[in-house]
Formats: C-alpha cells, sequence, structure tokens
C-alpha cells in the first residue's frame, strides 16, 4: 500500500480512539469515519484500478 494511505489510515483510527475516550470530543469520531471512509474509498479504486506502485 501507498505510505499516505497508511498514514492516513492510522490518523483515522487515532482520531477514533481519542473520540471514543473522551465525550467532548465526539465530533472526532465522525472526522474519523469520514477519513476511514476515504482512505478506504482511495484503497479500493487502487486495487479496482489495478495500480501498481514501482
Amino acid at each position: 500500500m501507498n505510505l499516505a494511505l497508511i498514514i492516513i489510515i492510522v490518523v483515522a483510527i487515532v482520531l477514533a480512539i481519542v473520540g471514543g475516550l473522551n465525550s467532548a470530543l465526539s465530533w472526532l469520531l465522525w472526522v474519523a469515519l469520514i477519513v476511514g471512509v476515504i482512505a478506504l474509498i482511495a484503497f479500493l479504486f487502487r486495487v479496482i484500478s489495478g495500480g501498481r506502485s514501482t
């Protein structure tokens, strides 16, 4: 996978954990979900289009 995609996924997971631990920062959970969906779409697009990194 692309390094930028891995970084996006890690950020999404961290935001989901922080948003889940603190109810005052619950909006971070929505941000994490949106970023996670974007990362998933980007990954699926790379798989479907057959993109190869050299």
